[in-house]
């Protein structure tokens, strides 16, 4: 645990007592804090209860108003866009500092004892709208690979206040979310990555300029000592153009897919499936990223440029980078490879939730029976028109099956609903050669409460195929 500092004998409000909120309050009383925790959800306030933490209704009018000294806010809470949340609300009002864990961890982490260390711990923080979590995972896989004390917490793992205190030479892997870096009043990442950008979370954000530019926070008030940025998109080219001094600076790493990067600068780009690191317009590294099975596709040659970029700043030599690529096993629910049969390969994307993600998955497989659906976003799968050349048949599921078909045009499809019906009824229909994939360019939470829900349903199924 991170004991908070700052707040000794104060009361700190708490809002959300899902895994960061219990995690927060813990925190706050190691560090000597009085929480007042609430929950809009009975279950959660009952655990609360039972943990004994006092439990303060925060959505009253007068309740931020007794010496309170903050209120932290879980990360699905709104506080701002589309309307503040009404302990917000009145936080806002009576001019109580709203915060989250991520800004309670910066404050809170370095300690009097790093004084003695050796090195000091570094801090690599990673946002983007695709791509952060297998980019996370794939900095800590490379990071123990090379031998190097770690932790991966944040949007994936650990909560970040659940963390053990660090040690000599330590690095921690943070997964950040627009939510966590709009709202986090410290941001002080050793090295901070962007991935890309497409749109999502808008109506959180007030539209794609404010999601940006709650990603934007980590680089512009987090400081960095390096930025390694995606450049595929306008938003990380004017980023990355912010953050550097010159075109020569190398404390920016610009990252690609799309193109050669060998500028004067430092970058490191994919092309065809070998990833090349350039530095001064000379190349200094490459690596084979085809076979690799743990990193299929160009969206998983973007996240092995942006983790070798950052632990290349740490010192990690090339070929150790270059194994530990060919020993990752991939996450869940993220491109992968659950089973083959009859020579049909089975293939788990449930967390490609948006078009942009899906379009990813789709484009690296060859011959896709494609499984999508559930709760449509904003735009549907209209923007998946140019990346259809590979479905050989879409079975579609859940809520916008309907509406997901219209946009399909001439591209074979099947209403089947459900994920059993879907999985069997593309399974059937699939030859050798063929990928069942599921990217449902979609929310789950028609039919599911959340997308590890969803693939472990596809999983499932799967494993009763004959």
């Amino acid at each position: 645990m991170i004991p908070v500092r700052g707040y000794e004998g104060q009361k700190v409000a708490v809002l959300g007592l899902g895994r960061s909120g219990l995690a927060t309050a813990a925190a706050l009383q190691a560090g000597g804090a009085i929480p007042l925790v609430w929950d809009d959800n009975a279950p959660a306030r009952a655990l609360a209860a039972d943990k004994g933490y006092s439990l303060v209704d925060l959505t009253r009018n007068d309740a931020l108003r007794d010496g309170v000294s903050a209120l932290i806010a879980s990360p699905g809470i709104p506080h701002l866009y589309p309307a503040p949340h009404p302990a917000v609300a009145h936080a806002l009002r009576a001019g109580v500092p709203v915060d989250n864990d991520i800004g309670l961890f910066f404050r809170s982490f370095a300690t009097p004892e790093w004084s003695a260390f050796e090195r000091a711990p570094r801090i690599i923080a990673v946002t983007g709208s695709n791509g952060k979590s297998t980019t996370s995972a794939l900095l800590h896989h490379i990071l123990q690979e090379a031998g190097k004390p770690c932790q991966l917490a944040g949007n994936i793992g650990r909560a970040v206040l659940d963390m053990d205190p660090a040690h000599d030479g330590e690095v921690v892997v943070l997964e950040l979310s627009s939510y966590q870096t709009e709202l986090a009043r410290s941001l002080t990442p050793d090295i901070a990555v962007f991935t890309n950008l497409s749109p999502d979370h808008l109506e959180r954000h007030g539209g794609i300029g404010g999601y940006f530019a709650a990603k934007r926070r980590l680089f512009a008030e987090g400081g960095p000592d390096r930025s390694v940025i995606g450049v595929e998109e306008v938003e990380g080219r004017f980023l990355a153009n912010q953050m550097a001094v010159g075109g020569a600076d190398d404390q920016v790493i610009r990252i690609s897919t799309l193109e050669k990067l060998t500028g004067a600068g430092w970058s490191v780009f994919a092309r065809k499936g070998f990833l090349s690191e350039y530095r001064k317009g000379r190349q200094v590294g490459a690596i084979d990223l085809r076979n690799m099975p743990g990193l299929p596709g160009v969206h998983n040659h973007q996240n092995a440029c942006a983790a070798y970029a950052a632990v290349r700043t740490l010192g990690v030599a090339p070929k150790v980078i270059e194994n530990a690529l060919r020993s990752f096993k991939g996450l869940p629910h993220r491109c992968q490879i659950i089973g083959e049969r009859g020579g049909v390969v089975f293939v788990n994307d449930s967390k490609a939730t948006n078009a942009d993600s899906a379009a990813k998955s789709l484009q690296a497989f060859e011959r896709v029976r494609w499984i999508a659906g559930g709760q449509a976003k904003a735009g549907g799968i209209s923007a998946l028109a140019p990346h259809l050349g590979h479905v050989a048949k879409a079975y579609l599921i859940g809520q916008s099956a309907a509406e997901f078909a219209e946009s399909l045009g001439n591209v074979p499809h099947e209403l089947c609903e459900t994920m059993e019906k879907a999985v069997y009824q593309a399974a059937k229909d699939a030859e050798s050669g063929d990928v069942v994939l599921l990217a449902p360019a979609a929310a789950s939470f028609d039919q599911y409460d959340n997308f590890e829900q969803r693939g472990d349903e596809f999983v499932r199924i799967v494993s009763t195929l004959a």
